[in-house]
């Protein structure tokens, strides 16, 4: 479905612009977003934001330069209200988890609950509750059938979907009803957490506090507009709420990577998708090593899926021909490796440099982007070698002992890289320690490409191991 023609923000509607976008405090110039854009206000857009950066939408103006910061990914939203709950019917899709419903309904009191269960072996129940209502289906279906029957039978605007290992925090549906405010916002998500950083069990065993502190259904502490190669790519279907009007229904076909696939659809329809990081849900990671790896393969087998319907979008590495030549040039760690680095960066330095004319400290900004560009682009070869490519380099290793060399020390940088970098994200969060990291980490990536080459394999369709290279 496209979105309303009239998808204007509402008056009093307000954004903030990101302080990151802000140079020396100057709002006249903005520079940052995914892709990276630079903004130049005039006097009167200056006139409508405030000393803090908030703009509130009162009129014509207002309202176009508020929706113009927001697609760029430079300002976020600040609604002050949204729908009510009485508005909201959460689905709950469920197979053999009644510990985990339960847990669920108790912690959803007043509003509307239906649970679809997928054929368990044992039926659900519920309390005697007329808010409450049971779906039963006698055939497994899947996670994504049993979304849609549940937001089928609901009668409400908006569906909120939580899965059955998950518990809300606080007021995390209000926070997120807020950004449907926007009528162009078609589905928002909050932060999924460690359902063990809120019972204090976070740093039980080193596989317990990784599975807490690093989540693949954890999208991190930024807020942002989620869309396909950007840094939220998607989000998942543990938690998120939907738009009846936008909502594209989740592809029953897929056992895997449905959330993916829908998002990345609703994005292609012109709705916006929003993730909210202030709004918490916690989900009941698994514990123990193997199952946490048994789940990161079977998530690595939906990249195959989504190859197979948004081709590039899937690709494991995307660069441009000038990053890829300077990144490759500067891992060899030769004389002529360094000096073509160091060519090609300052041509990629005089690109970025140019539209920056009459910024504050260009210079520096574009070095700073150059540095990122560069950084990111090891890191990118690095994890395509540890966890996409690994079967591959399994070759290398075996016929070359300068390559297992650089393997080693490639394996040993990146956990020392993620690793500091999340830690300087979010200082004050519970900490894996180093070791125990950097050899979980290595064997989560070894299970996540196991199961991208296992589907590959199976739908005998290698575009999720194609890389994409522009100009």
């Amino acid at each position: 479905m496209t979105p309303p023609v009239n998808a204007d923000l509402p008056v009093g509607f307000q954004v903030q612009i990101d302080p990151r976008c802000v140079r020396r405090g100057d709002l006249r110039n903005l520079v940052g977003g995914s892709p990276l854009r630079v903004l130049k206000l005039s006097d009167a857009a200056l006139g409508m934001t405030s000393a803090d950066g908030r703009i509130e939408v009162s009129d014509a103006g207002t309202r176009s330069l508020a929706r113009t910061l927001l697609d760029a990914g430079i300002a976020h939203p600040r609604p002050m209200a949204g729908p009510k709950e009485c508005e909201v019917t959460v689905v709950i899709p469920v197979r053999d988890n009644q510990a985990g419903v339960d847990r669920l309904v108790e912690a959803l009191p007043g509003l509307r609950v239906i649970v679809v269960d997928d054929a368990s072996s044992r039926p659900m129940t519920v309390p005697d509750d007329e808010r409450l209502r049971v779906i039963r289906l006698e055939v497994n279906a899947g996670p994504a059938a049993a979304r849609n029957a549940g937001f089928d039978a609901a009668d409400t605007e908006f569906v909120a979907f939580l899965d059955s290992d998950t518990r809300p925090c606080g007021e995390w549906l209000t926070m997120l009803l807020s950004h449907f405010s926007d009528p162009a916002v078609a589905i928002v998500a909050p932060r999924i957490v460690g359902l063990g950083d809120t019972a204090g069990r976070d740093g039980r065993t080193p596989v317990a506090a990784y599975a807490n502190r690093y989540s693949s259904l954890d999208m991190g502490p930024n807020e942002g507009p989620v869309r396909p190669g950007t840094p939220i790519a998607y989000v998942p279907s543990a938690a998120m709420v939907v738009r009846r009007a936008a909502f594209a229904r989740f592809d029953e076909s897929l056992r895997v990577a449905e959330d993916v696939d829908l998002c990345w659809r609703t994005h292609a329809a012109g709705w916006v998708v929003r993730y909210d990081p202030v709004a918490h849900v916690a989900h009941d990671h698994r514990q123990s090593l193997r199952a946490m790896l048994d789940r990161r393969r079977f998530y690595g087998t939906g990249a195959a899926e989504l190859a197979s319907r948004h081709d590039r979008l899937a690709a494991p590495v995307m660069t441009s021909i000038p990053l890829a030549v300077a990144v490759v040039s500067l891992l060899t760690r030769t004389r002529i490796g360094l000096g073509v680095a160091m060519l090609v960066s300052g041509w990629i330095f005089g690109r970025i440099r140019k539209p920056l004319a009459g910024v504050p400290a260009r210079d520096l900004i574009a070095a700073r982007n150059v540095g990122r560009a560069l950084g990111y682009g090891v890191l990118q070869i690095w994890s395509a070698a540890l966890r996409h490519y690994w079967p591959l380099s399994l070759l290398g290793l075996v016929v070359s002992s300068r390559f297992r060399r650089w393997f080693l020390e490639a394996a040993v940088a990146e956990a020392a890289v993620m690793w500091l970098r999340s830690r300087i994200a979010e200082p004050s969060s519970p900490m894996v320690e180093p070791v125990g990291y950097s050899v979980i980490r290595r064997l989560d990536d070894f299970a996540y490409g196991l199961g991208l080459w296992q589907g590959a394999v199976t739908n005998r369709d290698w575009s999720a191991l194609r890389p994409v290279v522009t100009r």
